[in-house]
């Protein structure tokens, strides 16, 4: 294995869009702070925010839990200028960096993200001149590494890389669920950066946390190869076992989770021959189960005509479809469309499916969730 950029990172990563909340669905600064401890504790330094998470609240709360606490130089803070969300305009887009660094209060910003380029956005970040806008932040000393996060296909992938050579990374889907998937193009997105020579921040290695609790089948093998592990070390492992990565990001929702994964990531080791073995059974299992791919990110409601809560009702349908709890699925949708809010709703204006970094068929999916779950 050559050496490469980022290579003595610790190989977990804190990412800082799914915080734990409290009653009133604000993030809970008191049990973030806890759980910022315990990681800088282990010895892991890297943080991810973005601008747009929580409506700029995981900012705010990066500068709480962490800025404003720790020396500034004891970690690494990345975050991410959206420029399909959140901004209407250069100037807008643009502005998004410096209120990221008002949020924050971090300074500088040890990392620094175009955010979620997929097929129908990413030449907005050409037409903006964001990449410009970013290369000038980091001659000015405010921007120390840039890159971009990425949700599309191989041939786009490239088409970036090589007119942006001097991007220093790539932030990749990439989990064992996904890696042959042929709407998220996992291994081929990896194979197209490891050769440009570009190293990888791994985003949803547990794919919103639904490999946390992976269909009954996957779950009997990973018990059978080590009963101890959980489940969500075996999708984090897997991820950081590859060549190239940078760190792993975990969206950790409270301590549990952040103590779990401190547990086999603070002194990380590659998985071995048997536990790849595990995983290849792993990927031939989950191939057959046919959920709906959905990380529960949101994206697709901010803009959304109807206000439908659909990754909540992908999440009902796939109680179903995954576990094959009929009568709990229905009872989920049922209090969902108690408040109004059903599938059927949908008028296919389609802003959900340009919005989606997981390129689900959001409309086809509602209807056949309609079909499933209404009366």
């Amino acid at each position: 294995m050559e050496s490469y950029f980022g290579e003595a990172t610790p190989k977990l990563g804190f990412g800082l869009m799914r915080l734990p909340k409290t009653k009133d669905g604000k993030i809970d600064l008191e049990q973030t702070k806890q759980m910022v401890d315990r990681f800088m504790e282990a010895g892991l330094t890297y943080f991810d925010t973005a601008y747009v998470y929580d409506d700029g609240d995981s900012e705010r709360a990066a500068k709480a839990a962490l800025v404003d606490r720790y020396p500034r130089e004891s970690f690494t803070l990345a975050t991410k200028l959206c420029a399909w969300m959140g901004a209407h305009d250069e100037k807008s887009a643009k502005q998004q960096f410096y209120t990221s660094l008002e949020r924050t209060g971090a300074g500088y910003f040890d990392y620094y993200l175009l955010h979620a380029l997929q097929a129908g956005n990413y030449k907005t970040y050409d037409k903006y001149h964001i990449w410009d806008f970013v290369k000038e932040q980091k001659e000015k000393g405010l921007i120390k590494h840039w890159g971009f996060s990425f949700h599309a296909t191989p041939d786009i992938l490239d088409r970036l890389l090589t007119d942006h050579p001097d991007a220093e990374f790539v932030q990749l889907q990439l989990n064992y669920a996904d890696w042959e998937n042929p709407d998220v193009t996992a291994r081929e997105n990896y194979e197209v950066a490891r050769k440009h020579g570009k190293s990888i921040v791994v985003m949803e290695p547990v794919k919103g946390g639904a490999l946390a609790n992976p269909p009954t089948k996957v779950q009997e093998i990973f018990r059978q190869a080590d009963p101890k592990a959980s489940f969500a070390s075996w999708a984090i492992r897997y991820a950081a076992s590859l060549d190239g990565i940078i760190t792993v990001l975990s969206g950790m929702s409270n301590l549990e989770q952040m103590e779990d994964n401190l547990s086999y990531m603070k002194d990380f080791r590659p998985l071995n021959a048997h536990e790849q073995q595990a995983i290849r059974k792993a990927q031939e299992a989950i191939n057959g189960v046919k959920s709906i791919p959905c990380t529960a990110c949101h994206y697709c409601t901010g803009g959304c005509p109807k206000q439908i809560p659909i990754p909540e009702i992908f999440a009902a349908r796939n109680r179903q479809l995954v576990w094959g709890q009929l009568q709990e699925g229905q009872a989920a949708y049922d209090q969902l469309a108690a408040k109004g809010n059903v599938a059927s709703d949908c008028i296919g204006c389609g802003q959900c499916e340009r919005a989606c970094p997981q390129q689900i068929k959001v409309i086809q999916r509602l209807k056949e969730c309609a079909a499933a779950l209404e009366k």
